[in-house]
């Protein structure tokens, strides 16, 4: 299976609580809920045809355990990512978990890169990380991520714990999907393709190696 993480972020990359002041209040964080004043008929149409490649989520403990709170008390027939967020197979890295009610739970014990890797082996076609930022960004720095989707929100939230905000490894990521909505969000998705490249910038020349048009010989 591909693994695929799919984040929403702020333009200073915090990721915590987008959905809710309440959703994540931990190191007294107060200003969730960035996301909900953009959300329209793209993002949720972008978002559930997303969700509609899973095969499976994979998950941190502390989201997992948000996830099966909240996802069951939703009784919308018309939400389209409830069916789906519920009925998927979970897979929940955790050491610490004793078991998991949000059927059907599998849950994975010790070191999370061996035990990833070795799903990931599995056939399929996505397993998808939502929220876990803690996780997906040591499976990022582990090479273990195919694919990265961002929802960025044009808002600066100034606090908060941010998707990548810890040295690691350099990665690699080649852009192959980027769409904006009337609201203004940014759905990116990038493609990894191992460390990240560097350069030195020499001039123009450089990155433009393309003829030059001389009006005087039109």
């Amino acid at each position: 299976m591909k693994i695929v993480l799919t984040e929403f972020v702020t333009l200073d990359g915090v990721s915590q609580g987008p959905g809710s002041p309440t959703e994540d209040t931990s190191d007294d964080f107060t200003r969730g809920g960035w996301l909900v004043p953009y959300l329209d008929e793209v993002f949720v149409r972008r978002t559930s045809d997303w969700l509609g490649l899973a095969d499976g989520l994979l998950l941190g403990r502390r989201t997992y355990e948000a996830f099966a709170r909240d996802w069951p008390q939703i009784t919308d027939p018309n939400d389209p990512f409830t069916e789906r967020m519920n009925s998927l197979p979970k897979y929940v890295v955790t050491n610490t978990l004793a078991e998991g009610g949000w059927h059907p739970t599998t849950l994975l014990r010790g070191d999370p890169i061996h035990t990833v890797g070795e799903l990931k082996g599995q056939p399929g076609r996505e397993l998808q990380i939502h929220g876990s930022a803690r996780l997906g960004k040591a499976l990022l720095a582990a090479g273990l991520v195919d694919t990265l989707r961002l929802v960025v929100a044009p808002t600066v939230a100034g606090s908060g714990r941010r998707l990548l905000d810890q040295p690691g490894a350099s990665v690699g990521l080649r852009l192959v999907h980027h769409e904006a909505t009337a609201k203004g969000l940014l759905l990116l998705e990038y493609e990894h393709v191992g460390t990240a490249p560097v350069g030195e910038y020499q001039g123009a020349t450089t990155f433009d190696q393309s003829p030059r048009h001389d009006p005087a010989t039109a």
